[in-house]
């Protein structure tokens, strides 16, 4: 193995302690800021390890699909992660705190695939043809990257900042519905502390869809049928607290709710 390699290794590892032991700085003695081979290959090694502890992939999430957040970070592409079976949330359920480091909520477009995706070159339009049904959805991102000051390379070595996601129970077809346009909002407690729209999510959310197929499929880890994709946040995160109670509604697609452990 390559000094590189056990760098690599090393800071997988570091990664995944971090779920349990507290955020670690950010890795600039490892990975250059926009070190995507690097950062990349990081997240393989724990995706790998995760799925030999018995963890199952069920979707992908795409990250940075808002213009504004990928220069920022000085990149010019959206950054994916994994989706795990036990990330989901039920519509309506709980999470508990302890299970979080720095968590924040963002509202977002959600996709169930009808069929697997194996095309590198698949549009917005020959996606829709896989799309079985349409969710709103809540991620609740985290960060194992101490006080959230994370380059594009921490996020992606970091599962594209993953942590849980909240789907609505009933999910709609796709014909018909108003992506670019579907107005979002979210609240905490009652009090409005997020609005967007479809628009922000490259464009359209079927554009993140899209990016997030061609890109597994030329990495040789295709979408499968039943996989759901998250396609990037619709407007601002929102930091969580014990006891909040999130809510969210998308314009024409519906909403989904989850508490944030109990009152105290």
């Amino acid at each position: 193995m390559s000094d590189r390699d056990q760098r690599l290794e090393q800071a997988a590892r570091a990664l995944r302690n971090a779920y349990a032991g507290g955020a670690i700085e950010p890795m600039r003695d490892v990975l250059d800021p926009v070190d995507a081979e690097g950062a990349y290959a990081i997240q393989a090694i724990n995706t790998a390890f995760w799925k030999e502890s018995g963890r199952r992939i069920v979707g992908r999430k795409a990250g940075l699909t808002a213009e504004a957040v990928q220069k920022q970070l000085g990149v010019d592409q959206p950054d994916y992660g994994a989706l795990f079976d036990d990330m989901r949330i039920a519509d309506g359920g709980t999470l508990d705190p302890a299970r979080t480091l720095q968590p924040k909520a963002e509202a977002e477009i959600a996709f169930v695939l009808s069929r697997g995706v194996n095309d590198p070159n698949i549009d917005a339009a020959g996606l829709a043809a896989s799309v079985a049904s349409v969710h709103a959805a809540i991620e609740i991102v985290d960060s194992r990257i101490a006080d959230w000051k994370i380059t594009f390379a921490d996020t992606v070595a970091d599962n594209g900042s993953s942590a849980f996601f909240v789907l609505s129970d009933e999910g709609l077809p796709l014909d018909g519905l108003d992506l670019e346009g579907a107005g979002m909002v979210m609240s905490v407690n009652g009090e409005t502390a997020s609005t967007g729209v479809g628009a922000a999510a490259l464009g359209n959310p079927l554009n993140a869809a899209a990016w997030l197929a061609r890109t597994l499929a030329a990495a040789g880890d295709p979408l499968k049928a039943g996989d759901v994709l998250l396609a990037g946040a619709l407007g601002p995160m929102v930091t969580l607290t014990p006891g909040d109670n999130v809510h969210a509604q998308v314009e024409g697609i519906g909403e989904c709710a989850f508490s944030f452990g109990d009152k105290q």
